[in-house]
């Protein structure tokens, strides 16, 4: 049990990157597929990850996250998504995936179909984008405890003009907008803030006992 507090306990949201040390494929498919393999309300994962690789395009993305080094000096980069336009098609896709997984009929999954649609169609554009987001940021923390327990660094950012980046990346198009990123790698060695005591607050303070 303490390995996992441990993981925990060293990781932190890194500064500098060493620029030399890069991720396995086997190390990014691990990251990539945690994020697949995370919970999300009803199972359906409404968001997407772009993963960045081309140089030319971080360097434009560094600019739009007020020069941030860790955009282009992490070995990866992954921007989540989620959609402008959520609707029924979303889930109609979702179930028929649901349908195809689980060897059963679409219409048996009417009524399922029918409990997601309800509430999402209940919310505004902007309220399905914030809820959207939130399924994002669950995905992102399974990332980073992925990325602890494999000694690998990480840093998430929410520092970037997301209009700019929904530009660079081609999102609108797509009919997506970013919510946040992740940089993966390795710290380097001047990386001071690797060297903090880690301030949290006590468990007392942190939990509520009723």
């Amino acid at each position: 049990m303490t390995q996992i507090n441990d993981s925990l306990n060293w990781r932190y949201a890194t500064k500098a990157y060493n620029t030399n040390k890069k991720l396995t494929e086997d190390q990014v498919n691990t990251l990539i597929e945690s994020i697949r393999l995370s919970p999300s309300s009803y199972g359906l994962q409404p968001y997407k990850v772009i993963d960045v690789e081309t140089p030319e395009i971080r360097e434009k993305l560094k600019a739009a996250a007020w020069n941030q080094t860790q955009i282009t000096d992490a070995s990866q980069l992954l921007v989540f998504a989620v959609p402008t336009d959520l609707s029924d098609q979303h889930v109609d896709t979702f179930i028929e995936n649901v349908s195809k997984t689980r060897v059963v009929t679409v219409e048996s999954l009417k009524e399922y179909s029918d409990m997601i649609k309800g509430p999402i169609n209940s919310r505004t554009p902007d309220q399905r984008k914030e809820w959207s987001a939130k399924q994002a940021y669950i995905a992102l923390g399974i990332l980073l405890k992925t990325a602890a327990d494999m000694q690998v660094d990480s840093t998430p950012m929410e520092g970037f003009d997301s209009v700019q980046f929904d530009d660079i990346l081609g999102l609108k198009e797509k009919n997506l907008t970013s919510v946040v990123a992740c940089t993966l790698g390795y710290r380097s060695e001047d990386d001071i803030y690797a060297k903090l005591t880690k301030v949290r607050v006590s468990k007392d303070d942190l939990i509520i006992k009723i």
